[in-house]
């Protein structure tokens, strides 16, 4: 069987995200919407999700669930960075800090939606190659770090948004300290096994207040000490 071409690719990527979109519907009791933002959805038609994982693994890479890309770590399902991405609501004239730049796929998406993002990576070896990568296909707006990503980027602080896609069983305060009055953060908070995404709202005069939503599974986020 030949390979496929750029052609089958974005016909399996417009695919992904109809099933996305399926999904949302079905869990819109749970989220508290029907639809995804559809600046997220024509993000999502146009990253190209199969150079963010492994090579073998890129006839699977516009399947509706998460990939392993080594480390034992995994670039998140679909629905899951749509998702994330939508809550976190990045705009243009916005300042990003991404915590977990896995290979960089979710960051690709945030660079399409915000004016500029940090990301920050425990694992160099990821670190380098979705620099590569992101620097390759175009995105200027990107730069990345490894590091401890609980500590955050405060040379870049403060952020208007804060996406981490680690799960820790309480928000780190660097990074609820380096995010904006008026700002957002959006990760996974619990425990193993009893994960909840969860948005985290920063108001005018500094007081932040939580609100839970879905189950979820996500790695734990790793420090340095």
């Amino acid at each position: 069987m030949k390979p496929m071409n750029e052609g089958h690719l974005a016909i399996l990527r417009r695919h992904m995200v109809e099933v996305v979109a399926i999904h949302t519907d079905l869990a819109s009791d749970e989220i508290g919407k029907a639809t995804l933002d559809e600046r997220v959805m024509e993000a999502m038609r146009k990253v190209p999700r199969h150079l963010f994982v492994p090579a073998p693994l890129a006839p699977y890479a516009y399947q509706d669930m998460p990939l392993p890309i080594g480390f034992d770590k995994t670039i998140s399902q679909p629905f899951i960075v749509g998702l994330m991405t939508d809550l976190l609501s990045p705009q243009p004239h916005e300042t990003v800090l991404e915590v977990g730049t896995g290979l960089g796929y979710q960051t690709a998406i945030l660079a399409e939606l915000s004016g500029q993002v940090w990301s920050i990576e425990i694992v160099e070896e990821f670190a380098g190659d979705a620099g590569v990568l992101l620097h390759h296909l175009g995105y200027t707006n990107v730069e990345i770090r490894d590091g401890d990503g609980s500590r955050g980027w405060r040379e870049h602080a403060p952020f208007d948004k804060i996406l981490v896609t680690a799960a820790a069983e309480r928000p780190p305060p660097a990074l609820l300290d380096q995010l904006k009055p008026g700002g957002r953060l959006v990760m996974p908070i619990g425990p193993e096994g009893m994960q909840r995404l969860t948005i985290i709202d920063k108001d005018e005069a500094g007081q932040t207040e939580a609100r839970d939503l879905i189950p979820v599974r996500f790695s734990r986020l790793e420090t340095i000490t």
